[in-house]
């Protein structure tokens, strides 16, 4: 199926692209998701009309984005957990945990924004996670995994 993107989408095109991508990708992701429409002449002669509000509308996020971003580089996350005495912990830290961790110090992040590059924290210690805010914002967070003895 022929899709006209109306956000960048990773991997797949920016803004304005027609691309060809599966018909399930496209019923089930892109257009439920406000990503994409078919592109059909209509639909793209609506989009040529819109495209400077669109592109504005981008452009606003990107930089809301960036601007959290500067604020969230570089932070430091304290998270408790169960432990035992080797270090480990008793469950994991997700990135739920991470996500629910930095809307208490204030900041809008969703749980799907948070790359964790081994998985779960399962050690006590300092990890490196990387917080996805927008396709071009990626920034580096640290999380210290404290460990309350059981």
């Amino acid at each position: 199926m022929q899709v006209i993107l109306i956000d960048k989408v990773v991997n797949l095109g920016n803004l304005g692209d027609v691309v060809r991508v599966k018909d399930g990708y496209a019923r089930n992701f892109l257009i439920p998701q406000r990503m994409a429409r078919r592109a059909t002449a209509a639909a793209i002669a609506e989009f040529e009309a819109k495209r400077a509000d669109l592109e504005k509308a981008a452009a606003e996020k990107l930089a809301a984005a960036q601007k959290q971003g500067e604020k969230l580089s570089g932070l430091t996350v304290q998270i408790s957990q169960k432990s035992g005495v080797d270090g480990r912990l008793f469950g994991s830290v997700t990135n739920h945990d991470i996500a629910e961790a930095l809307s208490k110090q204030g900041f809008a992040v969703e749980k799907a924004q948070i790359r964790m590059p081994v998985g779960p924290l399962k050690i006590v210690g300092d990890h490196g996670v990387s917080v996805a805010l927008h396709t071009d914002v990626v920034v580096e967070v640290t999380v210290s995994v404290l460990g309350e003895h059981a």
